[in-house]
């Protein structure tokens, strides 16, 4: 799996680049799918207006969640926890 992190506005998120199932582009429209969105219009139009006919397709776009906010603790947690390690070895 390949994903795009976008890291602007000190918000990063995870978008799959292609769609899972028929491998074409979805994280190209993301951005101005999720402005559409924010902006109150009606995810369906949205979707129609950017090109995206495929179901497999526009699940990617309606699923996609922003989970990178809760990996983030964890991996700052292994990452003290090695340098403890490093320093009681030293």
């Amino acid at each position: 799996m390949v994903f795009i992190i976008l890291d602007y506005l000190f918000v990063r998120m995870l978008i799959p680049v292609r769609c899972f199932t028929c491998g074409n582009l979805v994280a190209d429209k993301y951005d101005d799918y999720q402005n559409k969105i924010k902006a109150g219009e009606d995810p369906e139009k949205v979707l129609d207006s950017l090109g995206i006919e495929r179901y497999c397709c526009r699940r990617m776009l309606l699923t996609t969640v922003e989970t990178i906010q809760q990996v983030i603790p964890f991996y700052e947690a292994i990452q003290k926890r090695k340098e403890e390690v490093q320093s009681e070895l030293e």
